[in-house]
Protein backbone atom coordinates (compact mmCIF):
# COMPACT_ATOMS: atom_id res chain seq x y z
CA UNK A 1 0.00 0.00 0.00
CA UNK A 2 1.46 3.33 -1.08
CA UNK A 3 2.44 5.41 2.36
CA UNK A 4 0.21 8.59 1.20
CA UNK A 5 -3.11 6.15 0.69
CA UNK A 6 -2.47 4.61 4.29
CA UNK A 7 -1.73 8.44 5.93
CA UNK A 8 -5.11 8.92 4.30
CA UNK A 9 -6.54 5.68 5.75
CA UNK A 10 -5.21 6.49 9.52
CA UNK A 11 -6.46 10.16 8.75
CA UNK A 12 -9.94 8.78 8.32
CA UNK A 13 -9.48 5.66 11.11
CA UNK A 14 -8.88 8.85 13.83
CA UNK A 15 -11.36 11.15 12.86
CA UNK A 16 -13.07 10.39 15.95
CA UNK A 17 -10.56 11.33 17.90
CA UNK A 18 -9.43 14.22 15.67
CA UNK A 19 -13.29 15.16 15.83
CA UNK A 20 -13.40 15.52 19.85
CA UNK A 21 -9.53 17.50 19.47
CA UNK A 22 -11.33 19.56 17.23
CA UNK A 23 -13.95 20.77 19.00
CA UNK A 24 -11.45 22.57 21.77
CA UNK A 25 -8.81 22.76 19.61
CA UNK A 26 -10.51 25.24 16.92
CA UNK A 27 -11.38 27.51 19.91
CA UNK A 28 -7.87 27.34 21.41
CA UNK A 29 -6.14 27.76 18.20
CA UNK A 30 -7.60 30.63 16.86
CA UNK A 31 -6.78 32.63 20.00
CA UNK A 32 -4.28 35.55 19.12
CA UNK A 33 -1.89 35.14 21.75
CA UNK A 34 -0.37 31.97 23.86
CA UNK A 35 -1.29 33.28 26.84
CA UNK A 36 -1.79 31.82 30.17
CA UNK A 37 -5.31 31.29 29.72
CA UNK A 38 -5.37 30.00 25.93
CA UNK A 39 -3.04 27.21 27.84
CA UNK A 40 -5.24 26.13 30.33
CA UNK A 41 -7.80 25.81 28.01
CA UNK A 42 -4.94 23.33 25.49
CA UNK A 43 -4.60 21.77 28.67
CA UNK A 44 -8.27 20.80 29.32
CA UNK A 45 -8.81 19.71 25.77
CA UNK A 46 -5.45 17.43 26.03
CA UNK A 47 -6.48 15.58 28.87
CA UNK A 48 -9.87 15.04 27.27
CA UNK A 49 -8.48 13.37 24.55
CA UNK A 50 -6.85 11.17 27.13
CA UNK A 51 -3.20 12.17 26.85
CA UNK A 52 -3.07 11.85 30.36
CA UNK A 53 -1.37 14.94 32.59
CA UNK A 54 2.06 14.06 32.29
CA UNK A 55 1.85 14.23 28.58
CA UNK A 56 -0.16 17.50 28.67
CA UNK A 57 2.41 19.14 31.28
CA UNK A 58 5.06 17.89 28.93
CA UNK A 59 3.61 19.15 25.80
CA UNK A 60 2.76 22.82 27.84
CA UNK A 61 6.16 23.25 28.88
CA UNK A 62 7.34 22.67 25.66
CA UNK A 63 5.13 24.93 23.29
CA UNK A 64 5.96 27.72 26.48
CA UNK A 65 9.52 27.33 25.97
CA UNK A 66 8.97 27.33 22.47
CA UNK A 67 6.69 30.54 22.31
CA UNK A 68 9.72 32.35 24.94
CA UNK A 69 12.49 31.04 22.41
CA UNK A 70 10.66 32.81 19.11
CA UNK A 71 10.94 29.52 17.27
CA UNK A 72 7.36 29.57 16.97
CA UNK A 73 4.75 31.88 16.61
CA UNK A 74 2.73 32.97 20.02
CA UNK A 75 -0.60 32.82 17.85
CA UNK A 76 -3.05 29.29 17.60
CA UNK A 77 -0.74 28.51 14.13
CA UNK A 78 2.19 28.33 16.57
CA UNK A 79 0.81 26.30 18.90
CA UNK A 80 -0.60 23.71 16.53
CA UNK A 81 2.91 23.98 15.26
CA UNK A 82 4.19 23.33 18.85
CA UNK A 83 1.63 20.66 19.84
CA UNK A 84 2.23 18.83 16.64
CA UNK A 85 6.06 18.54 17.51
CA UNK A 86 6.02 17.40 20.81
CA UNK A 87 3.15 14.81 20.76
CA UNK A 88 5.93 13.52 17.69
CA UNK A 89 8.78 13.83 19.89
CA UNK A 90 7.40 12.06 22.54
CA UNK A 91 6.17 9.38 20.16
CA UNK A 92 9.28 8.86 18.50
CA UNK A 93 11.40 8.50 21.77
CA UNK A 94 9.92 5.35 21.81
CA UNK A 95 10.16 4.37 18.44
CA UNK A 96 11.93 1.41 17.21
CA UNK A 97 14.52 1.32 15.06
CA UNK A 98 15.47 -1.28 12.35
CA UNK A 99 13.67 -4.43 11.93
CA UNK A 100 11.67 -5.81 14.69
CA UNK A 101 13.58 -8.89 15.51
CA UNK A 102 17.51 -9.77 15.29
CA UNK A 103 19.28 -10.48 12.23
CA UNK A 104 20.85 -13.12 13.69
CA UNK A 105 18.03 -14.58 15.33
CA UNK A 106 16.05 -17.28 13.07
CA UNK A 107 13.72 -18.04 13.85
CA UNK A 108 12.47 -14.39 15.68
CA UNK A 109 10.50 -15.77 18.39
CA UNK A 110 7.45 -13.61 19.45
CA UNK A 111 4.13 -13.80 22.13
CA UNK A 112 1.12 -11.71 21.42
CA UNK A 113 -0.65 -11.65 24.70
CA UNK A 114 -3.36 -9.46 25.88
CA UNK A 115 -6.98 -10.04 27.99
CA UNK A 116 -9.96 -10.72 26.07
CA UNK A 117 -11.25 -9.69 23.51
CA UNK A 118 -8.43 -7.43 22.25
CA UNK A 119 -8.74 -9.28 19.33
CA UNK A 120 -5.09 -11.04 19.26
CA UNK A 121 -5.63 -13.65 17.28
CA UNK A 122 -6.98 -11.58 14.22
CA UNK A 123 -3.78 -9.30 14.88
CA UNK A 124 -1.32 -11.92 14.78
CA UNK A 125 -3.14 -13.05 11.25
CA UNK A 126 -2.67 -10.20 9.87
CA UNK A 127 1.03 -9.91 10.58
CA UNK A 128 1.79 -13.81 9.57
CA UNK A 129 -0.51 -11.99 5.84
CA UNK A 130 1.99 -8.98 6.05
CA UNK A 131 5.33 -10.49 6.86
CA UNK A 132 4.14 -13.32 4.12
CA UNK A 133 3.70 -10.60 1.94
CA UNK A 134 7.26 -9.44 2.65
CA UNK A 135 8.49 -12.69 1.59
CA UNK A 136 9.65 -13.75 5.12
CA UNK A 137 8.40 -17.44 6.30
CA UNK A 138 6.40 -17.45 9.28
CA UNK A 139 4.90 -19.86 11.61
CA UNK A 140 1.54 -19.64 13.56
CA UNK A 141 1.47 -21.08 16.93
CA UNK A 142 -2.14 -21.66 17.98
CA UNK A 143 -1.27 -21.69 21.52
CA UNK A 144 -4.68 -20.02 22.89
CA UNK A 145 -5.67 -23.62 24.29
CA UNK A 146 -8.39 -22.42 26.44
CA UNK A 147 -11.09 -21.31 23.42
CA UNK A 148 -11.28 -23.93 20.54
CA UNK A 149 -12.51 -21.51 18.92
CA UNK A 150 -9.12 -19.23 18.87
CA UNK A 151 -7.46 -22.51 17.33
CA UNK A 152 -9.95 -22.68 14.33
CA UNK A 153 -9.46 -18.82 14.25
CA UNK A 154 -5.86 -19.40 13.64
CA UNK A 155 -6.61 -22.27 11.57
CA UNK A 156 -8.40 -19.97 9.34
CA UNK A 157 -5.72 -16.91 9.28
CA UNK A 158 -2.67 -19.38 8.55
CA UNK A 159 -5.11 -20.69 5.43
CA UNK A 160 -5.71 -17.04 4.44
CA UNK A 161 -2.06 -16.11 5.13
CA UNK A 162 -0.53 -19.10 3.31
CA UNK A 163 1.60 -20.34 6.21
CA UNK A 164 2.48 -23.33 8.54
CA UNK A 165 0.46 -23.47 11.62
CA UNK A 166 1.21 -25.78 14.79
CA UNK A 167 -2.06 -26.38 17.49
CA UNK A 168 -2.76 -28.57 20.26
CA UNK A 169 -5.76 -30.26 21.28
CA UNK A 170 -8.56 -27.57 23.75
CA UNK A 171 -7.58 -27.92 27.24
CA UNK A 172 -3.71 -28.81 26.30
CA UNK A 173 -0.62 -27.25 27.73
CA UNK A 174 -0.11 -24.08 25.92
CA UNK A 175 3.65 -23.97 26.83
CA UNK A 176 3.92 -27.41 24.70
CA UNK A 177 2.22 -25.78 21.74
CA UNK A 178 4.75 -23.04 21.89
CA UNK A 179 7.64 -25.56 22.05
CA UNK A 180 6.69 -27.28 19.32
CA UNK A 181 6.13 -24.34 17.40
CA UNK A 182 9.76 -23.33 17.51
CA UNK A 183 11.08 -26.74 16.85
CA UNK A 184 9.24 -26.93 13.92
CA UNK A 185 9.96 -23.59 12.56
CA UNK A 186 13.99 -24.66 13.34
CA UNK A 187 13.85 -27.74 11.35
CA UNK A 188 11.85 -25.98 8.65
CA UNK A 189 14.26 -23.18 8.74
CA UNK A 190 11.28 -20.96 9.22
CA UNK A 191 11.97 -16.98 10.09
CA UNK A 192 9.22 -16.34 12.49
CA UNK A 193 7.11 -17.77 15.06
CA UNK A 194 4.30 -15.72 15.81
CA UNK A 195 2.70 -17.45 19.17
CA UNK A 196 -0.97 -16.69 20.09
CA UNK A 197 -2.01 -16.82 23.62
CA UNK A 198 -5.03 -16.96 25.87
CA UNK A 199 -6.88 -13.88 26.93
CA UNK A 200 -6.51 -13.42 30.56
CA UNK A 201 -7.47 -10.74 32.97
CA UNK A 202 -4.51 -8.07 33.88
CA UNK A 203 -4.55 -8.74 37.41
CA UNK A 204 -4.57 -12.54 38.08
CA UNK A 205 -1.42 -13.46 39.23
CA UNK A 206 -2.07 -16.96 38.73
CA UNK A 207 -2.88 -16.85 34.21
CA UNK A 208 0.24 -14.44 34.10
CA UNK A 209 2.15 -17.24 35.64
CA UNK A 210 1.14 -18.94 32.87
CA UNK A 211 3.04 -16.89 30.57
CA UNK A 212 5.74 -16.92 32.33
CA UNK A 213 5.69 -20.59 32.06
CA UNK A 214 5.50 -20.41 28.65
CA UNK A 215 8.60 -18.19 28.35
CA UNK A 216 10.56 -20.39 30.52
CA UNK A 217 10.14 -23.70 27.74
CA UNK A 218 11.11 -21.06 25.23
CA UNK A 219 14.26 -20.14 26.59
CA UNK A 220 15.06 -23.89 27.11
CA UNK A 221 15.14 -24.26 23.57
CA UNK A 222 16.71 -20.94 22.38
CA UNK A 223 18.35 -18.99 25.31
CA UNK A 224 17.35 -15.39 23.84
CA UNK A 225 13.77 -16.73 22.79
CA UNK A 226 10.87 -15.13 23.29
CA UNK A 227 12.99 -12.07 21.24
CA UNK A 228 9.71 -9.95 21.39
CA UNK A 229 6.61 -9.65 23.76
CA UNK A 230 4.16 -7.84 22.52
CA UNK A 231 0.87 -6.87 24.22
CA UNK A 232 -2.42 -6.45 21.88
CA UNK A 233 -4.63 -3.28 23.75
CA UNK A 234 -8.17 -2.05 22.39
CA UNK A 235 -7.52 1.95 22.58
CA UNK A 236 -11.68 2.38 23.19
CA UNK A 237 -10.67 1.11 26.85
CA UNK A 238 -8.75 4.43 27.22
CA UNK A 239 -7.12 4.28 30.66
CA UNK A 240 -7.53 0.69 31.18
CA UNK A 241 -5.09 0.10 28.86
CA UNK A 242 -2.91 1.74 31.00
CA UNK A 243 -3.33 -0.51 34.14
CA UNK A 244 -3.06 -3.40 31.23
CA UNK A 245 0.25 -2.28 30.40
CA UNK A 246 1.23 -1.83 33.99
CA UNK A 247 0.02 -5.23 34.99
CA UNK A 248 1.71 -7.44 31.90
CA UNK A 249 4.56 -4.97 31.62
CA UNK A 250 6.01 -5.37 35.69
CA UNK A 251 4.80 -9.42 35.82
CA UNK A 252 6.31 -10.56 32.05
CA UNK A 253 8.19 -7.97 30.58
CA UNK A 254 7.37 -6.37 26.99
CA UNK A 255 9.19 -5.30 24.09
CA UNK A 256 6.29 -3.71 22.51
CA UNK A 257 2.63 -2.65 22.19
CA UNK A 258 -0.02 -3.28 19.29
CA UNK A 259 -2.88 -0.81 19.66
CA UNK A 260 -6.12 -1.77 17.60
CA UNK A 261 -9.58 -0.20 17.08
CA UNK A 262 -8.31 3.52 16.84
CA UNK A 263 -11.19 3.90 14.70
CA UNK A 264 -13.51 3.38 17.00
CA UNK A 265 -12.54 5.43 19.64
CA UNK A 266 -12.65 9.55 20.48
CA UNK A 267 -9.83 9.05 22.82
CA UNK A 268 -6.82 8.12 20.55
CA UNK A 269 -4.90 10.48 22.43
CA UNK A 270 -4.02 6.82 25.03
CA UNK A 271 -1.48 6.57 22.23
CA UNK A 272 0.89 9.35 23.33
CA UNK A 273 0.18 8.88 27.09
CA UNK A 274 1.35 5.21 27.24
CA UNK A 275 4.30 5.97 25.22
CA UNK A 276 5.03 8.90 27.42
CA UNK A 277 4.59 6.85 30.64
CA UNK A 278 6.16 3.41 29.89
CA UNK A 279 8.78 3.83 26.79
CA UNK A 280 7.85 0.85 25.30
CA UNK A 281 7.68 0.91 21.70
CA UNK A 282 4.26 1.04 19.43
CA UNK A 283 4.91 -1.59 17.00
CA UNK A 284 1.24 -1.48 14.99
CA UNK A 285 -1.84 -0.11 14.95
CA UNK A 286 -5.44 -0.80 13.85
CA UNK A 287 -7.31 1.68 11.97
CA UNK A 288 -9.72 -0.36 10.69
CA UNK A 289 -10.98 -4.16 9.89
CA UNK A 290 -9.53 -4.43 6.83
CA UNK A 291 -6.07 -6.76 6.36
CA UNK A 292 -4.31 -3.74 5.54
CA UNK A 293 -5.60 -1.62 8.15
CA UNK A 294 -2.53 -2.81 10.92
CA UNK A 295 0.23 -1.13 9.99
CA UNK A 296 3.53 -0.48 11.62
CA UNK A 297 3.40 2.68 13.65
CA UNK A 298 5.06 5.91 12.37
CA UNK A 299 4.98 8.63 15.15
CA UNK A 300 4.85 11.73 13.03
CA UNK A 301 2.65 10.56 10.55
CA UNK A 302 0.31 9.59 13.35
CA UNK A 303 0.72 12.85 15.18
CA UNK A 304 0.02 14.90 12.08
CA UNK A 305 -3.09 12.60 11.34
CA UNK A 306 -4.29 13.17 14.71
CA UNK A 307 -4.23 17.03 14.78
CA UNK A 308 -5.04 17.29 11.10
CA UNK A 309 -7.24 20.09 10.33
CA UNK A 310 -10.73 18.50 8.31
Amino acid sequence: MAEDSFFERMRLGLQRTRTTLQQGLDTVFSRHRADAATLEELEEVLIMADLGAAATAKVLREVEQRVRQNTITPDGEGLREGVVDTISEILLSTSPSGEVWPPEACPWVMMLVGVNGVGKTTTLGKLAHQFRDRGDRPLIAAADTFRAAAIEQAEIWAQRAGVDIIKGQAGGDAAAVAYDALQAARARQLDRVLIDTAGRLHNKVQLMDELKKMRRVLARAMPEAPHDVWLVLDATTGQNAVSQVAQFHEHIGLTGLVLTKLDSTAKGGIVVNIADQFQLPIRYIGIGEGIDDLRPFEATSFAQALLAQE
